[in-house]
């Protein structure tokens, strides 16, 4: 999918992660979901990764500065901060290349 320059990522996540398919070797249907999805700070958003999780995807996705920070101010009622993996994170720009 092809989007102009001024277009956020995020906003096209769902419609580009819906048209994936991977052709299997030999017989069978295309796969359609990753295992998992490895993205940057751009798509730290609530609706991004619970849309991964009703799809049972795995996701390694760091928290942006201003929801930790938020999260933080909140306190107890802020909740846990999102697991964000750093080994796995550092193979994220494999893909962009």
């Amino acid at each position: 999918m092809v989007t102009g320059g001024n277009t956020n990522d995020c906003t096209r996540f769902t419609a580009v992660m819906e048209a994936i398919r991977v052709p299997r070797i030999g017989p069978g249907r295309p796969r359609v979901r990753p295992d998992h999805v490895l993205g940057d700070k751009g798509y730290s958003s609530k609706a991004i990764r619970a849309w991964l999780r009703r799809k049972g995807i795995a996701h390694t996705i760091p928290e942006r500065a201003d929801q930790a920070r938020n999260r933080a101010r909140r306190g107890s009622r802020g909740g846990r901060p999102p697991a964000s993996d750093r080994e796995v994170y550092k193979h994220r720009n494999v893909v962009e290349r």
